[in-house]
């Protein structure tokens, strides 16, 4: 299912944030992040409160599929078969950065920025978002819209959305 493009204002950023941090903080969970499209945003995101490191173990940028599969694992044929931009790969990257920072939740985000690198089956602002924990895996595919910078902040934030859901 494509999720609607909807992502809240500048001022609803920091209460998310703040919402995210306290649910972390309270329920004792720790998190680590695997990047691509979004380049350590969500990681800033993540951090951007005082005590945050109770609670981020790690952030791991795989832009290439080459670190995708140097650094996570992630199996060349998945890429291969499924593309880096693709639900499988989005659960992969989730699930691998959990285990290798032995986090209780993983995220793991795969996407096309742009303005280049679409295509008709998967265009500009296509977004896979995957949450990885012990008991469950999600992943919600995305439609952005807007330049690049627009595109990777939505997407930093859709995580977060997704995560205060899953908390």
């Amino acid at each position: 299912m494509v999720r609607k493009d909807t992502v809240p204002g500048r001022k609803s950023m920091e209460p998310l944030i703040s919402r995210v941090h306290t649910h972390l903080t309270r329920d004792r969970k720790t998190i680590a992040v695997a990047e691509s499209c979004t380049a350590g945003l969500l990681a800033s995101l993540l951090t951007a409160q005082s005590g945050s490191s109770s609670y981020f173990l790690a952030g791991i940028i795989t832009y290439s599929n080459h670190a995708k599969e140097t650094l996570l694992g992630i199996s060349t044929r998945l890429i291969r078969d499924q593309g880096a931009v693709s639900k499988g790969v989005a659960l992969k990257m989730a699930s691998q950065v959990r285990t290798i920072a032995g986090s209780d939740i993983g995220i793991g985000i795969t996407g096309i920025a742009g303005p280049t690198g679409g295509s008709p089956k998967k265009p500009v602002g296509t977004v896979y978002i995957a949450i990885s924990t012990p008991r469950k895996e999600i992943c919600r595919k995305y439609r952005l819209k807007g330049n690049r910078q627009a595109i990777r902040r939505k997407a930093a934030l859709f995580s977060l959305m997704l995560l205060e859901k899953t908390l």
